[in-house]
């Protein structure tokens, strides 16, 4: 799946100062990512506040994502959840019209053990339509997808294609590059890791930061997998200080006031997700400025 290889970017929703969808914000946070060197979009993941959004907020984000990207980068959808039958039924009667892959996170909270989450995945890449992306984001979810368990499932299930590896872990991530075949795509989850992971042998990051820099770290993931590494370590130092910066407070607060600053968006975030306080705001703000 090549078209998943190199730089996407997890979008947020932009929202009014009465918290409806702005449409015109996320059209033309779209265009800036075409324009600007980003592979693929990832459409209402956890940057998109997706659990605060009803249905019909989620069809309208989609839609105008679907129309403003008129067909020029690959579309991923972002659909998981710890109730496996519920999900299985979401997959089959969504219509994923539009869309290339699924990203689908592990099942947070009731912390299943590793044949759990093997079997929850089975049951997800049969449902699914498209192919399948796992999500290791244990800081979330409270449990460890292993890389024993990804090469099991990157080996006996067809439909899964890849994993977002957010673990932060680079030893993790090393051990699970050495294990899963070569057209299985690992891909960074942790802005901070990704040159390291693209150049241990990953095939690039979903990003948060991607949004806020795309010409920058859409170049600096190419350099990457080029094997380039002096001249992509020169922008991941350029880019680095902004990353702590804008998890510092969670996530999306701290891209919605770089965005916020850049013109792209009003900096509204939805409980019980807040705004980043003043300080961080400036301090944000001010890299910004001098990036």
């Amino acid at each position: 799946m090549d078209a998943f290889i190199g730089t996407g970017v997890a979008l947020i929703t932009p929202f009014n100062d009465d918290l409806t969808v702005d449409v015109p914000a996320l059209e033309k946070l779209v265009e800036e990512q075409v324009q600007n060197g980003i592979d693929y979009l990832v459409v209402l993941g956890t940057t998109a506040e997706s659990t605060t959004l009803t249905y019909e907020e989620k069809e309208l984000v989609k839609n105008t994502i679907i129309a403003r990207n008129n067909g020029r980068l690959p579309l991923v959808i972002g659909a998981g959840g710890n109730n496996t039958t519920a999900l299985v039924d979401e997959l089959k009667s969504s219509d994923l019209e539009g869309f290339d892959a699924v990203l689908s996170v592990s099942p947070y909270y009731n912390k299943p053990t590793q044949e759990g989450i093997f079997q929850h995945f089975k049951a997800v890449a049969a449902a699914s339509p498209k192919p399948v992306i796992l999500y290791n984001v244990p800081g979330r979810t409270s449990s460890n997808m292993l890389p024993g368990t990804v090469n099991r499932i990157a080996r006996e299930i067809p439909n899964i294609i890849g994993v977002k590896e957010a673990a932060g872990d680079i030893v993790q991530a090393m051990e699970l590059i050495s294990l899963v075949p070569e057209d299985f795509l690992v891909i960074s989850g942790d802005d901070m890791l990704t040159l390291p992971m693209t150049l241990a042998g990953g095939k690039g990051v979903i990003s948060v930061i991607g949004q806020g820099f795309p010409a920058e770290v859409s170049r600096m993931v190419k350099l990457g997998l080029e094997g380039k590494s002096k001249e992509a370590y020169k922008l991941h130092y350029k880019i680095a200080p902004s990353v702590n910066l804008i998890f510092s407070e969670g996530n999306p607060a701290g891209i919605k006031t770089l965005l916020a600053k850049n013109g792209l968006c009003k900096n509204n975030l939805r409980l019980p997700l807040i705004k980043a306080t003043t300080g961080l705001q400036e301090k944000i703000n001010n890299f910004v400025e001098n990036f």
